[in-house]
């Protein structure tokens, strides 16, 4: 285990290993502080940064954070890392690489084609170096496209999850959050619902329900009920009209396993549901969910600091082709972010590192009431993320999901974020929206008609009516 120096302030600091140097650089977060991870000081945090900055990227290469003999999360960065694809990088240092990726060199060309080539650990590392402000600049460059019934990604436009979740999961209650979302042009990267009671007949009828729909009205989007991965692999055996599946995701084998997967049980399932052919546009068939704090909160982060672990989370995501992946940014609790600076930083983080890795990546932009953070916090945050070319949202029934309790994004706030930064939804969404008269083009912006009388023909279209 090599030993990092570096001096700050006139007082010299000592780092044993990467783990102990990358945890010391990150930002100040509560979740490595519980950890007993982070800096002890601001000037030793900076003192890091230095060290951090001279270091060589290879150097990622020859030494793990996870050991590799025992973490199968490891042995998948470690065993499908592209040399060929580092070849470019493989003299610069972690700040030689800041300044590379905020030059105009580096473009969505460039860094589309060393994306396999970048470990998470040297993604998670470059972005401690960096101000929100460099976060938005590097992220806004890239471009990460994905396809099920429509294309998601492309430059201008942003994604949205439709989240219709209930507490009882009333069918009733689901369809008129959905409508709700539909008359404010959301849904087109999916319609998903957290279920409430998840056992395979509920998970069934809510498939159903929701297929149903999408079939009556022919929408252009995807949905999927996010019950665990397990139970997806036996709806699809029972003949359940699944389009995705999904699954939560953490960056260490024994943190997976407390969501009771492994790296098989996700290739199982993404060959199950690519055996159905769903999909029209392509055939990216899998959804995966991150947060950091995930790994700390199962004792399963192996003395390595929340945002480095969320990195590695990607790399398990990126192993399978996702449509979807997104960060639960505030959901876990301020045990880990504590308030809505920690919040806003991790969210702009989770952005840049999953991006670079070539991840389709979105955010529920959210936090718990006992956070210190208020819904203020949330604005800027999806603010913030739609600049950096976030490629989808999570957006829930007036930012307050009723099942889950926590605070999110609205239907009303995506009207906010196309009003003003002129993103439209996904091109084969947008032309459905158009034909159903749901939306109309206004100087090039996609803004809500609110038909609401011909839209209400929707919940009698699947028997739901009161």
């Amino acid at each position: 285990m090599a030993t990092y120096r570096a001096s700050a302030g006139g007082q010299s600091y000592r780092f044993s290993g990467l783990s102990s140097l990358l945890a010391a650089a990150s930002p100040r977060r509560s979740g490595d502080e519980l950890a007993s991870l982070a800096a002890q000081s601001d000037t030793e945090r900076v003192a890091a940064r230095y060290a951090l900055a001279d270091l060589p990227l290879a150097s990622f290469l020859a030494e793990n954070v996870v050991p590799y003999e025992t973490d199968e999360v490891t042995r998948l960065i470690a065993d499908t890392h592209d040399a060929e694809a580092f070849a470019p990088f493989s003299t610069m240092t972690v700040g030689g690489f800041r300044d590379w990726l905020l030059s105009f060199e580096a473009d969505a060309h460039t860094l589309k084609a060393g994306a396999r080539g970048f470990t998470p650990e040297m993604i998670a590392a470059v972005s401690k170096l960096m101000r929100n402000q460099d976060l938005i600049a590097v992220s806004r460059k890239c471009t990460v496209i994905s396809t099920f019934r429509n294309t998601l990604g492309l430059q201008g436009r942003l994604g949205t999850r439709l989240q219709p979740n209930h507490p009882t999961d009333d069918l009733k209650g689901i369809a008129v959050a959905i409508l709700d979302g539909l008359l404010n042009g959301a849904g087109d990267a999916v319609i998903g619902i957290n279920p409430a009671t998840d056992n395979m007949q509920n998970s069934a009828r809510l498939i159903g329900m929701l297929d149903e729909l999408r079939q009556a009205y022919r929408m252009p989007t995807q949905s999927c009920v996010l019950t665990h991965v397990t139970n997806t692999i036996r709806l699809i055996e029972m003949g359940a009209p699944v389009d995705l599946v999904f699954q939560s995701v953490a960056g260490s084998q024994t943190a997976n396993e407390g969501f009771g997967i492994n790296l098989s049980i996700l290739k199982e399932a993404q060959e199950a549901a690519l055996s159905l052919g769903r999909g029209t546009v392509g055939n990216d068939v899998m959804y995966f969910e991150t947060g950091q704090g995930a790994a700390l909160s199962a004792n399963a982060h192996h003395g390595v600091d929340q945002q480095t672990m969320e990195a590695r989370a990607y790399a398990v995501a990126r192993h399978f082709q996702p449509l979807l992946v997104n960060t639960v940014v505030g959901f876990i609790g301020p045990e880990y972010l504590y308030d809505g600076k920690q919040i806003i930083r991790a969210g702009l983080e989770d952005l840049f590192c999953g991006k670079l890795l070539g991840l389709p990546m979105g955010c529920d932009a959210c936090y718990t009431n006992h956070s210190e953070a208020d819904q203020d916090d949330i604005d800027t945050l999806i603010t913030l993320l739609t600049v950096a070319g976030v490629n989808f949202i999570i957006t829930v029934p007036g930012s307050d999901d009723v099942m889950l309790s926590y605070q999110s994004a609205s239907f009303e706030d995506l009207t906010f974020l196309r009003k003003n930064l002129g993103v439209r939804p996904a091109p084969e969404f947008e032309t459905w929206l158009l034909e159903m008269d749901l939306i109309r083009l206004s100087g090039g912006r996609a803004l809500p008609n609110y038909p609401r009388d011909r839209m209400l023909g929707m919940v009698d279209a699947v028997g739901l009516a009161s």
